[in-house]
C-alpha cells in the first residue's frame, strides 16, 4: 500500500508539472489568434512581415501517383452513381446545347487529309492523322465552336452542375453514407449562387492574364516584338501578371471546393482557403498541373482510339458518315474530366482539413 501511494504521487506530479505548460501554450496560441483578429494581419496580405514560423505547415498527405489513384478508385467503385451522372449532363448538354458540327469535324478532317497529301505524300498513316485531329479539335475548341449566347450560358450552368454534385457525391461517399444520385441532384445545388459569386473572383483575378492576352495581339499587330530588347521586355512584363494571375486563382480554385459547405459565404469561402493554401500553394499548383497531365494520358488513350476506328468506318460504311461518334466521345471525355478534377480538388482540400 505505501508503495502505490508514493507511485501516485509521483503521477500526480508529473500530471501537475505538464497541465501548466500545456495551459501556458495554449494561451500562448490564444493570445497570438487575438492579436491577429486585432491587428487583421493575414500571412502576405499586409506590408508587415510574415515569419517562416507562421506559413511553413506540414503536408504529409499522399503522393501524386497515391492519390491519382485514390480519385479514380473512388469514381470506379461507385460507377453506379458517376455512369448515370455523365450520361444524364452529356444527354441535357445534347439538347441544350449541342454537339459540335460534324460539318466542322468533317472540314477539318479533310484538311488533315490534304495536307498528309501535299507534304507528306500520304505517308502519316491512319494513326497521325487521327493525333492530328485530336490535337485540332481540342486546341481549337471543338465543342464550344459555333455557340450562340444562350447555348454558352447553358453549357455554364451544366458544368456547374455536375461540379456541385460531384463534390456533393464525394462529401458523402467518404463519410460511409449511402447515397444516391438523386439526392445530389436535389441537395447539392444549395451553393449555386455562391458558387457564381466566386466565379465572379476568380475573373477579377484572371484580369492579369487578359492583359498580356490583348498587349501580345497589339504587340504582334504593331511588330513591337521584331526588337530583341523590347521582345525581352515584353516577355518579363507577361511572365509577372501571369505569374499573379496564377498565385492568386490557386487560392480562389480551392475556395470553389470550400464554398460547397453547408452555410460557407463566398468572401468567407475565399478567405478561408487562402489561409488554408497558406505555406502550400506550390504543392498545391504542382497537384493541379499533375491532374491536367493525368487527364491528358486518358484523353490520348480514349479518344485516339475511337478518331482512328472512326476514320477507317468512314471510308467503308457511307452511312456512318451521318453519325456524330467522334463528337459523342468529346462530350463524354469532357464530362469525366470535370468529374474526375472535382474529385481530385476535393480529397486534396479534405486532406488540408483533417491536417489543420
Amino acid at each position: 500500500m505505501p508503495k502505490q501511494h508514493s507511485k501516485s504521487k509521483k503521477e500526480e506530479s508529473v500530471k501537475l508539472g505538464l497541465i501548466p505548460s500545456i495551459k501556458l501554450k495554449l494561451a500562448k496560441q490564444k493570445d497570438r489568434r487575438k492579436l491577429r483578429e486585432q491587428t487583421k494581419v493575414k500571412l502576405h496580405k499586409s506590408f508587415k512581415r510574415s515569419y517562416r514560423e507562421d506559413y511553413d505547415r506540414k503536408t504529409e498527405i499522399p503522393g501524386l501517383m497515391a492519390h491519382t489513384a485514390l480519385t479514380f478508385k473512388i469514381i470506379f467503385q461507385n460507377k453506379k452513381i458517376f455512369i448515370p451522372l455523365i450520361i444524364l449532363i452529356v444527354l441535357s448538354n445534347i439538347i441544350l446545347v449541342g454537339l459540335m458540327s460534324q460539318e466542322s469535324y468533317d472540314t477539318f478532317r479533310d484538311a488533315v487529309d490534304e495536307t498528309n497529301e501535299n507534304i507528306t505524300q500520304g505517308q502519316l498513316g491512319n494513326l497521325g492523322k487521327a493525333g492530328l485531329l485530336l490535337i485540332g479539335t481540342i486546341t481549337t475548341g471543338g465543342l464550344a465552336r459555333g455557340m450562340t449566347e444562350v447555348q454558352q450560358v447553358f453549357m455554364v450552368i451544366l458544368l456547374l452542375i455536375t461540379w456541385l454534385v460531384t463534390i456533393y457525391l464525394v462529401r458523402h461517399i467518404l463519410a460511409g453514407h449511402k447515397i444516391k444520385l438523386r439526392d445530389g441532384l436535389y441537395n447539392a445545388l444549395t451553393p449555386l449562387i455562391s458558387t457564381f459569386c466566386v466565379l465572379g473572383v476568380i475573373f477579377l483575378e484572371l484580369i492579369p492574364i487578359f492583359i498580356v492576352i490583348i498587349t501580345y495581339s497589339a504587340a504582334i499587330s504593331t511588330g513591337f516584338l521584331e526588337t530583341p530588347f523590347y521582345a525581352l521586355i515584353y516577355f518579363i512584363f507577361a511572365a509577372l501578371l501571369t505569374l499573379l494571375s496564377v498565385y492568386l486563382v490557386s487560392s480562389s480554385l480551392l475556395a470553389m471546393i470550400a464554398v460547397t459547405a453547408p452555410g460557407l459565404y463566398p468572401m468567407t469561402a475565399v478567405n478561408t482557403a487562402t489561409d488554408l493554401i497558406a505555406g502550400r500553394r506550390i504543392r498545391f499548383i504542382i497537384r493541379v498541373f499533375y491532374a491536367f497531365f493525368v487527364l491528358a494520358i486518358c484523353w490520348i488513350v480514349v479518344m485516339l482510339p475511337v478518331i482512328f476506328i472512326d476514320n477507317i468506318l468512314r471510308e467503308n460504311i457511307e452511312w456512318l458518315e451521318s453519325i456524330p461518334i467522334v463528337s459523342v466521345f468529346l462530350l463524354n471525355m469532357t464530362v469525366f474530366s470535370l468529374i474526375y478534377l472535382a474529385t481530385y480538388l476535393y480529397l486534396f482540400y479534405r486532406q488540408l482539413l483533417d491536417m489543420d
